[in-house]
């Protein structure tokens, strides 16, 4: 009987992610490094690559990705309530486009936000994609 062929476009093992479209520079890229900490005391959490732009994870869930230098912005998942009550808080901070209106997510500029409500905000966008295991380990070490 003769083996079946692997299609070309399908490999074993793990694929090198796409290059960034646009690393960060200068204050956007300082402002990722503070997102990605405070995000890295989440279990599960891994930073990555999403739509070629740095991103973070969980389980391979998208919880935030930084959108290109040209868009500026951290895009980072948020319950629909409290996306309209950040909006409204602090519209020159939060926003949305066109493009995540129909999405669980919100848009903040990393160059208005105030540092320490950061963490609550990336800890429930944790919250949002963590699988429940994860998040009653991390409860209980608390």
């Amino acid at each position: 009987m003769a083996r079946k062929k692997t299609p070309a476009h399908r490999h074993k093992g793990p694929r090198e992610p796409a290059p960034l479209s646009h690393p960060p520079e200068g204050e956007l890229a300082e402002a990722w490094a503070r997102v990605v900490e405070i995000a890295g005391a989440l279990p599960g959490t891994v930073e990555t690559r999403s739509y070629r732009t740095p991103a973070l994870k969980v389980k391979g869930k998208i919880l935030a990705r930084l959108r290109t230098e040209a868009e500026g912005a951290l895009a980072i998942r948020c319950d629909p309530l409290d996306r309209n009550m950040l909006m409204q808080a602090d519209p020159d901070t939060f926003f949305l486009t066109d493009h995540y209106r129909n999405h669980p997510m919100v848009l903040i500029d990393l160059r208005r936000v105030r540092w320490d409500a950061m963490p609550g905000i990336v800890e429930q966008a944790w919250r949002s994609v963590a699988p429940a295991r994860l998040k009653a380990a991390y409860d209980a070490e608390r």
